[in-house]
């Protein structure tokens, strides 16, 4: 669902498919293509039935516009923690920020079809990811690694750069 690449692309396929079979309700002759051969409209006797794919292909088009615009992935950054939070009933995930023993920023490689996760256990780390081509990598003292999936990768990057060295300069004045 949302701002995904593989979704927007399985979404505009569906309703490409709804506007041939609504261009094959009202044209229900065969078609002969060089390597198929397309037959009747088969539903040829129910009336409005191409109607209903038109109606259908809109709806799905309309439907993949609104979702571009719902929330994924929401990350909040405090003086002393990360809070990401998900879609709808996902659970929040928090990370102390005086926890954390390495950043490191990092781009994915080249993948079209990269899905949406959120909070993914796979092979020692947790990913995050929505859209965009970079992320962020955090590990921390009790050996979680976060991959952290952002289209604003350098800006998070610094901030958390900046807020990590501010709570070691703090913690060693404690």
């Amino acid at each position: 669902m949302g701002h995904n690449r593989l979704s927007i692309i399985w979404r505009t396929v569906i309703a490409l498919l709804c506007f041939v079979c609504y261009y094959w309700s009202e044209n229900p002759k065969p078609v002969e293509v060089i390597v198929f051969k397309i037959g009747y409209y088969p539903a040829i006797d129910i009336p409005n039935s191409g109607k209903i794919f038109f109606l259908l292909g809109i709806s799905i088009l309309l439907f993949s516009a609104v979702l571009t615009y719902v929330l994924h992935t929401h990350i909040k950054v405090y003086e002393t923690h990360i809070v990401i939070d998900g879609f709808w009933t996902a659970r929040r995930v928090k990370i102390n920020i005086d926890t954390i023993s390495h950043i490191r920023k990092s781009k994915y490689k080249k993948h079209i079809f990269r899905s949406a996760v959120y909070n993914l256990h796979s092979r020692g780390i947790i990913r995050f990811h929505t859209s965009g081509n970079e992320f962020i990598e955090i590990k921390d003292k009790t050996g979680f690694t976060y991959r952290i999936g952002t289209q604003k990768a350098t800006e998070f990057f610094q901030l958390l750069k900046k807020l990590k060295k501010a709570s070691e300069l703090h913690n060693s004045y404690l």
